[in-house]
């Protein structure tokens, strides 16, 4: 059977071009929002404080390398990126010493004014900080700090032996 010649098809891509285009503009309008339009998220830490004490402030989600965070408690902080990406958003502020004890809100704010907001409570207890140990043992059973004491003797006793040790042998 003889070859007969085909006529060749004529490739027509803008037309395909234009139909994916617009199926990819369509599919992105009814898409959810992406990280980086989700609404941005503050905290305030500690959440509890005296008056007079530091909190440290935080915003995510921003998507811009500026932010402000507001509050009666400490007044204007402006905040800064904590890393290239300005993912995160950090600062801190001292509490006025004459703030009334309560809960005092803190307002996020991304960008410049009009820029996406997020509030978030900070707590002013009544009184000062409480002092001491500063924590450090307040919240160990007596138990503990005997087993960490027994621990450091131990570790103390064995460097005091190999110590004495290395000086026996060099005389």
């Amino acid at each position: 059977m003889p070859a007969t010649p085909h006529s060749p098809r004529r490739y027509r891509p803008l037309p395909r071009l234009l139909a994916v285009a617009a199926a990819t503009v369509a599919f992105a309008a009814g898409a959810p929002p992406t990280l980086a339009q989700a609404q941005p998220s503050g905290s305030v830490s500690p959440t509890n404080v005296a008056p007079g004490d530091r909190v440290s402030l935080n915003v995510t989600g921003c998507g811009t390398r500026t932010g402000k965070a507001t509050s009666r408690a400490f007044g204007d902080v402006w905040l800064t990126p904590g890393n290239a990406e300005a993912t995160n958003l950090f600062g801190s502020a001292t509490t006025s010493r004459n703030i009334s004890a309560g809960s005092h809100p803190v307002t996020f704010e991304c960008g410049g004014p009009g820029g996406e907001r997020v509030t978030v409570a900070l707590n002013i207890t009544p009184g000062a900080a409480r002092g001491g140990l500063g924590g450090s043992v307040d919240s160990m059973s007596p138990g503990q700090i005997a087993i960490g004491g027994a621990l450091v003797a131990g570790a103390l006793g064995a460097g005091a032996w190999i110590l004495r040790r290395r000086t026996g042998h060099a005389s």
